[in-house]
């Protein structure tokens, strides 16, 4: 299958903000800032449209909708909330916590699409799909209702072949990889980041 970018371009070249660009205030408690992230998020999404099936239609709406509960936090008390770690705490200070859910669930699906990424580069021989299930196994799958465990797991199952995704990312298998691998290791990192904090007992969100 041929890339649908020009010679040696890559998916990658294609987004908006990558996790590479985001930043994070290591004085700071390692404080993510808002703005860039919801970017580099947004831009994440455009992968499930890589994946081509129409089931992945939900797992990109819902990031999309928890997106939206956080941009339209920050639209409403930007200046107390530059990073992440300020808009949840201000919040929660109002006894409010809309944006802050809609934070712990993008978390969990940017958390899902990273291991599944992860485990499919360590794993050469792993098709898609399996990666995926696995992920979400471990991921969002403990935290989903019975009425929509069956929409992700249908969207596991439509996963493109393991070769034919890579090539949807660029003609230049190498500079996919390298790329690939470099987004991965921010995203996995803010996430981290981010599991951490939203674990801690003065925000304790579930």
């Amino acid at each position: 299958m041929a890339s649908p970018y020009p010679p040696g371009g890559t998916f990658f070249d294609t987004l908006k903000r990558n996790f590479t660009a985001v930043p994070i205030d290591g004085a700071h408690g390692d404080a993510v800032a808002t703005s860039e992230f919801l970017e580099a998020a947004e831009s994440l999404t455009t992968l499930f449209d890589v994946l081509g099936s129409v089931t992945f239609t939900p797992v990109k709406s819902d990031m999309l909708g928890n997106i939206k509960k956080l941009r339209d936090r920050l639209l409403a008390s930007p200046s107390n909330s530059l990073t992440l770690q300020d808009l949840v705490l201000n919040e929660l200070k109002e006894k409010k916590k809309t944006a802050t859910e809609g934070l712990l669930w993008l978390n969990r699906g940017l958390d899902f699409t990273a291991q599944s990424l992860r485990r499919n580069l360590t794993v050469p021989a792993e098709e898609l799909s399996a990666s995926f299930r696995a992920a979400y196994a471990d991921t969002l799958k403990p935290h989903h209702s019975f009425l929509v465990k069956p929409i992700f797991s249908a969207a596991m199952g439509a996963c493109p072949y393991r070769a034919d995704f890579y090539a949807k990312l660029g003609d230049d298998a190498a500079r996919v990889d390298a790329l690939l691998r470099e987004w991965l290791d921010a995203l996995e990192r803010i996430v981290g980041i981010l599991t951490a904090f939203l674990g801690r007992k003065d925000v304790n969100v579930k």
